[in-house]
């Protein structure tokens, strides 16, 4: 039977998926029996992600038995950590386990921009909105008029901005000095200049 392809973004899910999971099979000094492989094959049946202890100190060996359970049972290898094997079929029916569907939030059915919006209590009750006709439709919209004096008026007949303009007079309606504050304190404008008084 042949290997299962994973690709590594979901080789990562599965490994972070499998984290929390115990050894369900543990392979002794014996190896891989064929007792050992059904067992295998019952938990990938009932489970769809499991962990393999694998006895014995050679490295090599344990990727030996790894491959051999992949090629038999058409499994995939998800990891492989010191002397535990990672293993991951999909379930019938299902093309992941449930350990990575409830890793996956629910995303909510999308509705089209040209679809109206129905309320969850009216949608719960299978119920819509009536449209309701577009103001343009039913009535047509009524000129704005405002009385504006003649003499507020331009050349145009429209009524005239207000100026940005500064006048000589403030808001307050006080004339402004020609010096400023800064010239008047210093006697600049009178003309007299501050007599220095003596040391002490």
């Amino acid at each position: 039977m042949p290997i299962l392809e994973l690709t590594s973004r979901e080789r990562s899910d599965l490994r972070s998926a499998a984290h929390p999971l115990r050894p369900v099979v543990l392979i002794g000094d014996n190896g891989l029996t064929e007792a050992v492989l059904k067992e295998i094959d019952l938990a990938l049946t009932s489970h769809g992600l499991i962990k393999v202890r694998a006895g014995g100190d050679d490295r090599e060996a344990r990727e030996a038995m790894l491959s051999t359970i992949c090629e038999t049972l058409s499994c995939a290898p998800v990891h492989h950590l010191g002397k535990t094997l990672i293993l991951f079929r999909p379930l019938a029916g299902n093309i992941k386990p449930p350990v990575l569907a409830a890793l996956e939030p629910e995303r909510p059915a999308k509705r089209r921009a040209s679809e109206p919006h129905t309320p969850k209590k009216l949608a719960a009750e299978g119920k819509t909105l009536a449209k309701r006709p577009r103001r343009s439709e039913t009535e047509e919209p009524k000129p704005k008029t405002r009385f504006v004096p003649q003499d507020q008026l331009n050349k145009n007949g429209k009524p005239m901005r207000p100026s940005n303009k500064k006048t000589a007079t403030g808001s307050h309606g006080i004339p402004r000095r020609a010096g400023s504050a800064l010239s008047l304190r210093a006697g600049a404008r009178s003309g007299t200049s501050r007599k220095s008084s003596p040391k002490r």
